[in-house]
């Protein structure tokens, strides 16, 4: 290897677990965030990268097209010429670099040259993956033992080192790495040194993923079963019996939403929550934000209505979005929650309610049906005349609570407390996972939502997009507002909040 003398840098060689971004430990985590230099491999989540500086140098090591992109002398000479130049780099690798990860070799090299370097260990497939397949790797009463044997020895071997033998006769666990391609071989082999054909065995393709697939059968069948499903790499091979606890404690790929790819088309700041609910019940989501939530061009309107607002009977608040842009322009004149005085409160829906909960008010009606008719509704059953009602609201609010309570008698102020605002684009990510078809569902939670994905992609262009895709609406305003733009809407729940879509949801691919 030829190296320029220089100032050395630091390398961490990182385990980054076997697909699950949640399985990096915060070592692993911090250390990432140090780097100048991120060299990363096939089976490291490219969700890690984000973990890594703005403007951090990230190198691909990994597999193009099933082959490796680069020799793994080169990939040692790569690192040692990066930490020569005085970088700090990441050797970002899947699994655990000391497991069949070829970390060893790399770290040699780095001692050749006297480079100093961390080992940062890494959850492995075979205990990673197991996990989530509800396959324990020692049982008791089952086994106490297991071993990690690699798959797929270096060809042109004159004889094999894996002692069959000493796997066949014992009653412990074995994990084959890369083995789906020697799995006739590997079957047969433990059979003719004294495995029970019998014995359960189980194949794990993309363990901890939302692609994970599983698929179990015995020593005698299991290469049959995989030829005929087209079981594929990346994959371990998983034998004993253990395997036969997978029915009883299998929880990661049994959820009601596993394997189902849904994109949730809220505001950045608020699809979070909702992405997380979802992903607990199985599924595999796609921020894709169509929203931004921004001050209104002018506060004049709602300054005017918090300079008189012991002059009101109702203060009605819609949605999430008004509660936090009312109350930090209440601050911002050195007020809180006091000055509502004698006011009474109505919020449309429980989240607005715990939304007002934060700041010590507890609301005085909620209404049943938590949209624009609801609220008036309600209000229809009191005496509204001369009542003096604020109505805090977003730009692209519909007119209906204003224009009937009027009817009523109230006056009713409606002042604008924040606006909408259209990206001008969506995450590349996102628009990936449409264009390649790899979307089951798309959530929309709003009007505004549809509409504007729909601006951002042109319509034309969104409803082939959308073609096969099935779409979850929040409510009925929202699901007219997707039919006017051409799509069918195949989940709405009856009551108007993000848990009843989610349970609409599940109850939806249920029944497929």
């Amino acid at each position: 290897m030829t190296v320029q003398t220089t100032n050395k840098g630091y390398v961490y060689l990182i385990g980054a677990g076997p697909g699950d971004p949640g399985l990096i430990t915060v070592k692993g985590r911090d250390c990432l965030a140090k780097a100048q230099v991120v060299m990363y491999d096939y089976l490291a989540n490219d969700e890690l990268l984000r973990y890594a500086p703005k403007g951090a140098e990230l190198i691909y090591a990994g597999k193009v097209g099933g082959e490796h992109n680069r020799e793994q002398s080169q990939i040692n000479e790569m690192l040692v010429q990066k930490a020569l130049s005085g970088k700090v780099v990441a050797r970002l690798k899947g699994g655990d670099s000391f497991i069949f990860g070829r970390g060893g070799e790399e770290c040699e090299a780095l001692v050749e040259v006297g480079i100093p370097f961390e080992i940062v260990p890494g959850i492995t497939a075979a205990v990673g993956a197991t996990s989530y397949a509800g396959i324990p790797l020692t049982h008791r009463g089952v086994t106490t033992s297991v071993a990690f044997v690699t798959g797929h020895e270096k060809k042109g071997k004159a004889s094999s080192e894996i002692d069959w033998e000493g796997l066949s006769l014992g009653s412990g666990t074995v994990v084959f790495y890369m083995g789906v391609t020697n799995l006739p071989h590997i079957a047969r082999s433990l059979m003719d040194h004294g495995r029970a054909p019998e014995t359960p065995v189980a194949l794990i393709r993309w363990g901890t993923r939302p692609e994970q697939e599983v698929l179990v059968g015995t020593l005698a069948d299991i290469a049959e079963k995989a030829r005929t499903a087209g079981f594929k790499a990346p994959a371990i091979t998983v034998v004993g019996e253990v395997v036969s606890l997978r029915e009883t404690l299998r929880w990661f790929d049994n959820r009601p939403l596993f394997g189902r790819s849904v994109m949730v088309t809220r505001g950045a700041d608020q699809a979070g929550e909702f992405a997380t609910k979802l992903e607990q019940l199985g599924a595999h989501t796609h921020c894709c934000p169509t929203i931004e939530i921004v001050p209104p061009q002018s506060y004049a309107a709602l300054d005017e209505a918090i300079s008189a607002l012991d002059s009101f009977h109702w203060i009605i608040f819609t949605s999430y979005n008004t509660v936090q842009y009312f109350f930090n322009r209440l601050r911002e004149h050195g007020l809180d929650s006091r000055a509502l005085g004698r006011c009474r409160v109505c919020a449309v829906g429980p989240k607005t309610g715990a939304a007002l909960e934060a700041y010590g008010i507890r609301p005085d009606l909620i209404p049943a049906d938590y949209k624009a008719e609801g609220v008036v509704a309600a209000f229809a059953e009191m005496d509204m005349d001369g009542k003096w009602v604020l109505f805090p609201k977003g730009d692209r609010a519909r007119d209906v609570i204003p224009e009937e309570l009027g009817r009523l008698g109230a006056q009713v102020i409606a002042p604008v407390a924040y606006a909408n605002r259209t990206p001008e684009e969506i995450p590349a990510e996102a628009l990936a996972a449409l264009e390649e078809k790899r979307l089951d569902c798309v959530s929309f939670t709003s009007s505004s939502t549809v509409q504007n994905l729909a601006a951002i992609l042109g319509e034309n262009r969104f409803l082939h997009l959308m073609e096969g895709v099935k779409v979850a609406s929040i409510g009925p305003i929202t699901s007219k507002t997707c039919r006017d733009l051409g799509l069918e809407v195949h989940m709405e729940p009856a009551e108007y909040t993000l848990d009843a879509l989610a349970r609409e949801m599940v109850s939806y691919f249920r029944q497929r």
